[in-house]
């Protein structure tokens, strides 16, 4: 499929209305201020490269899902920027664009930027016909920045209860990071003994996530949490923004946070007395 640089023309569209409308602005501002106003009327213009076709309806004419798919992949395939007209079109046809969608996320060869786009649209769509692969994703994770798996997560986080079963079944045999990043997710639905044991052990083996893995065990209102939390909240190794997030969580737990005293060798306590 041909794949027409949009925001390439829109440069261009851009540039002569620069050159017509620029006296009608008093400052750059004024203009930048004006830009959604510019996009639209070049959205709604019919354009000579595109045979006389308004850009923002070009993509309209076709329903075919597999067809769209392939054209957003040939997109990512030359580098040329993905129209924003065509991932809305394939939202559009909803559930009709799962399977081009699904099988896009099972190709090999796709690159990690397909498979975000992917994973996005399954979830504009509301599929869950990708969740076995989000919780493996998460089962899989290391440390340090995974932004595929993020997007998993926040589709597993738009799927709620529909996933539940699915990211307990794998907690146990999931990585660290993997199992952190689920419960997140799994604390909003507390009463899993497995779960509670997992943040419990996790909050006391990973006293750098201290504050993340603390608000789970407050979400899960589980009191058995207490003692554990109490003392890394009273250790004089737990700094300044832990220590709120600890508080919090006891204090959701029905629990007394013990009082501590924090002086300027806490950059953050300090920064956040200079902001009262």
């Amino acid at each position: 499929m041909r794949c027409v640089n949009f925001d390439r023309e829109f440069e261009r569209f851009l540039s002569q209305w620069m050159k017509e409308h620029a006296k009608e602005y008093r400052s750059v501002d004024e203009m930048e201020d004006a830009m959604p106003d510019v996009y639209e009327t070049f959205l709604d213009t019919p354009a000579n490269w595109l045979g006389g076709a308004k850009p923002g309806e070009y993509f309209s004419q076709f329903d075919k899902p597999l067809q769209l798919v392939n054209w957003m992949e040939d997109y990512f395939k030359q580098r040329i920027p993905v129209p924003d007209m065509l991932l809305n079109r394939i939202t559009e046809l909803g559930m009709d664009a799962e399977e081009a969608l699904l099988h896009l996320l099972s190709k090999e060869r796709a690159t990690q930027e397909m498979k975000m786009a992917a994973v996005t649209l399954l979830r504009e769509i509301g599929s869950a016909g990708a969740m076995a692969d989000y919780v493996a994703w998460q089962c899989r994770r290391t440390e340090g920045e995974d932004e595929l798996a993020d997007n998993a997560l926040e589709s597993l986080s738009a799927l709620g209860e529909q996933a539940v079963d699915a990211m307990r079944g794998a907690l146990r045999d999931a990585s660290p990071d993997g199992q952190e990043a689920m419960l997140t997710l799994l604390s909003h639905y507390p009463g899993d003994e497995n779960v509670f044991q997992t943040a419990l052990r996790l909050f006391e083996q990973r006293p750098d996530r201290a504050a993340i893995l603390a608000d789970c065990l407050g979400k899960l209102g589980d009191e058995r949490a207490l003692p554990a939390l109490i003392q890394r909240a009273g250790s004089e190794l737990t700094p300044y923004l832990d220590y709120i997030e600890l508080r919090s969580a006891i204090e959701a737990l029905g629990g007394d946070a013990p009082e501590r005293d924090f002086d300027a060798q806490d950059p953050a306590y300090e920064a956040m007395r200079n902001m009262q």
